[in-house]
């Protein structure tokens, strides 16, 4: 009996070992499993690299001439005849100031002229007397000769005292701010009541005619934007709107303040180009070096460095490589080193990536190239 019960008590941790057995060999099965998943990814592969880039750079459709117009004279603004957005054409008034004053040195200057004019008659006389004297010998050569000088001297009063009516007048007719050309105001800077200087800017009128872009570009890249250089312009407010550009004028130097130098870019003449509008201007430039394109998605970040995910064709495995960025672009991320024509690098999803990676992914893939005017959305579908 003893051996028989020693026999039973024994029999259920053998049954617990085996089952223990049973279920350590499933959890290596599912871990087996689990290792043998295959991720479907989205790739591209590598073109041939480009030696050009494209330059994008936004600004604001302007007047190739703007005009500040400013009274020639200082005074109080009493009216103004036009407002922002108006069309003036030339010889339009478009403000007043008080002429008050001014129409009082006109009255002084008339007299003074008057004067001069009585005087130069006056001594017109003397001199014709002393003519008489001389000639009959009742006066000598001296007292001719006096009366002669006062004469040119009030002929040159007269002169003076004509020349400061006419100033007088014209500084009348300044206290009208008339606009040398015709085109579009855009700015005021003075109104009613406001007492200005003389040259002071009371309005900027945009000139009709040739207008053009002013963009800012950096001094990274001004080198690629010399005058004469063409352009496309492409316009926020219409996508169909594309125009041929030229640049026509670079800074000499930088602004102070934003560091970077103004480009202006003339365009040719198309009604449906309005002042103020958002334009896009592109240039395609030469790059030092020979750039790959890749999708922005296709960055990824390891121990601090920036890489890419590779895909091992042959044994379909992912692993990471370091690159060296050279800038970024509308369409993705230019890479200097790290890669090269033919590779093939994961496009979405690296951030589930990891070393040694099995993945599965179409076998036409469409080719990436490091030209900057393609597409970077053209990559292989996620399969």
């Amino acid at each position: 009996m003893s051996l028989s019960n020693s026999i039973l008590r024994r029999l259920p941790a053998a049954g617990i070992i085996v089952t223990a057995l049973g279920l350590a060999g499933c959890s290596q099965e599912k871990a087996a499993v689990v290792q043998e998943v295959v991720r479907p990814v989205k790739v591209v592969e590598i073109g041939e690299a480009q030696t050009t880039r494209q330059l994008d750079y936004s600004g604001s459709v302007r007047a190739r001439t703007e005009m500040n117009l400013g009274f020639r004279i200082a005074g109080k603004v009493t009216e103004r005849l036009v407002d922002i957005g108006q069309h003036v054409n030339a010889g339009d008034v478009l403000a007043h100031i008080d002429p008050s004053d001014y129409e009082l040195s006109v009255k002084s200057a008339e007299a003074s002229l008057d004067a001069a004019e009585r005087q130069v008659e006056t001594v017109d006389l003397a001199k014709k007397r002393a003519e008489q004297l001389y000639a009959k010998n009742f006066a000598p050569k001296s007292q001719l000769d006096q009366a002669t000088l006062s004469y040119d001297q009030a002929v040159a009063s007269r002169d003076a005292a004509r020349s400061a009516l006419a100033q007088a007048q014209n500084q009348v007719h300044y206290t009208d701010l008339k606009a040398s050309k015709a085109g579009i105001v855009t700015a005021t800077s003075a109104d009613i009541g406001q007492v200005v200087a003389a040259g002071t800017p009371v309005m900027t009128v945009a000139v009709d005619g040739e207008k053009e872009v002013l963009i800012a570009v950096p001094e990274m890249d001004i080198a690629g934007f010399r005058p004469g250089k063409e352009v496309k312009a492409s316009f926020w407010s219409d996508d169909a709107l594309a125009l041929n550009g030229k640049v026509r004028e670079v800074a000499g130097s930088a602004d102070p303040q934003s560091r970077t130098f103004a480009v202006r870019v003339s365009l040719p003449n198309d009604p449906r180009v309005l002042l103020g509008m958002t334009a896009n201007v592109a240039a395609t430039v030469g790059s030092k070096a020979e750039l790959v394109s890749i999708p922005l998605t296709a960055m990824a970040e390891k121990d601090g460095k920036k890489i890419v995910w590779t895909v091992d064709r042959a044994n379909a495995t992912v692993h990471p490589r370091p690159i060296k960025i050279a800038n970024f672009t509308a369409d993705g991320v230019a890479v200097a080193d790290g890669l090269k024509q033919g590779d093939v690098v994961v496009a979405a999803g690296t951030q589930f990536m990891t070393e040694n990676l099995r993945v599965k992914f179409s076998g036409d893939v469409t080719q990436q190239s490091a030209s900057a005017e393609d597409d970077v959305a053209a990559t292989s579908s996620l399969r």
